[in-house]
């Protein structure tokens, strides 16, 4: 997660039971954001700051769910499918697709 408001990669291919790790490189905090909605149907939900669900991690940030300069943000995909996210402050334009291959 970058300074210039980007996921880089913006899009991941990765097989069930893989690991990704967010980290913010630059100096803005930024989050990864599922959008609920559109993850696979029994698919376990992710949001920095272990949110179960979007609303809540949006409403708690800032003060939940930040990944500050440096610090990672990582969690385990078990279901195969696309797993589209976001940044809660940067969403018109940080968002970014984890596809995860059985």
């Amino acid at each position: 997660m970058t300074d210039d408001l980007k996921f880089e990669p913006r899009e991941v291919t990765i097989s069930v039971g893989d690991t990704v790790v967010w980290e913010t490189t630059g100096a803005v905090a930024h989050s990864a954001t599922a959008y609920e909605a559109d993850i696979p149907d029994g698919a376990a939900y992710f949001a920095s700051g272990g949110f179960e669900t979007e609303a809540a991690a949006r409403e708690a940030y800032p003060d939940g769910g930040s990944v500050a300069a440096g610090e990672t943000y990582s969690h385990t995909f078990e279901t195969a499918g696309e797993f589209p996210y976001f940044c809660i402050p940067h969403e018109t334009g940080m968002v970014g697709t984890v596809i995860v291959e059985g």
